[in-house]
């Protein structure tokens, strides 16, 4: 396995300042994400599972705690962290192989292993044939899959995702999420997944994060013990979904007075990185 070692975090805490004060968004968080694992993160708006995964990422710095992978801490964005959002962050005016060879620039590649490198990653997602294809000419999930194969063109240890399928159909969205699937198993690498949805988290992961907020914290880890291919009609993945389902039943109150609480503290909107 060619992953860059086991994620540790440790009491980690983060909040943003606002006009009304300070604004707690992560605090005392604690978790462990094993070499080639899939995490999903779920949890109601205002708990803090996008922020996580951008410090995580690198993209933010500016924490309470400790973040460690492989056992070194994690000081800026690295090529060995691919990311990918749900707003695409295509860049309209290139085309869909010059989009993902954006994320080579600052690779120690030559120029023809820099295009090769496109090709078979716009291959691997099934988009060989609309490589100077624009995003306007690209459906929803296939610009989607574009994203994907930026995320994954410098070869990353790592593959956070925050909520990649969130605006697309549920068809597209089921397929897509069989496509990611396939390609964390060929990659062989960790992918952690922030998601809405609870089904794709079930259906996508090895172990379920729960999050809630006030601040944002753990309430609980589930595991997902189910051989893959998954069924969704499977009365074991069923009864999984429900059980997580209820942990939101049961708080759907305080998250949703936290979430309106946070809005006048949002949080910062960055731009794509690698």
């Amino acid at each position: 396995m060619t992953t860059s070692g086991t994620i540790d975090i440790r009491n980690l805490g983060k909040a943003y300042s606002s006009p009304q004060g300070g604004f707690q968004v992560l605090q005392g968080l604690n978790l462990t994400i094993r070499p080639g694992e899939f995490v999903s993160i779920v949890g109601g708006s205002g708990c803090g599972k996008s922020t996580l995964l951008r410090l995580i990422s690198g993209l933010e710095e500016d924490y309470q705690g400790d973040i460690r992978i492989g056992g070194e801490r994690v000081r800026g964005t690295s090529l060995d962290r691919g990311i990918v959002f749900q707003d695409l962050r295509l860049l309209p005016w290139l085309n869909a192989e010059q989009n993902v060879a954006l994320a080579l620039e600052n690779a120690p590649l030559s120029k023809a292993e820099k295009r090769r490198a496109v090709a078979d990653h716009l291959e691997m997602v099934g988009l060989e044939r609309f490589a100077k294809a624009y995003p306007h000419q690209l459906s929803g999930g296939m610009s989607q899959r574009v994203a994907i194969a930026r995320g994954l063109v410098n070869k990353p240890e790592l593959l956070l995702l925050d909520e990649p399928f969130g605006a697309l159909d549920a068809l597209t969205r089921s397929h897509l999420q069989e496509e990611l699937e396939r390609v964390w198993k060929e990659e062989d690498i960790t992918m952690v997944l922030v998601t809405h949805d609870v089904e794709e988290a079930v259906f996508l992961a090895d172990r379920v994060i729960v999050m809630e907020p006030g601040p944002g914290r753990i309430r609980r880890e589930v595991k997902v013990p189910l051989p893959r291919p998954r069924r969704r009609g499977d009365p074991r993945f069923v009864e999984i979904k429900e059980d997580i389902l209820r942990d939101f039943s049961s708080s759907r109150t305080s998250v949703n007075g936290y979430a309106a609480a946070g809005q006048a503290a949002a949080e910062p909107q960055l731009g794509w990185a690698t």
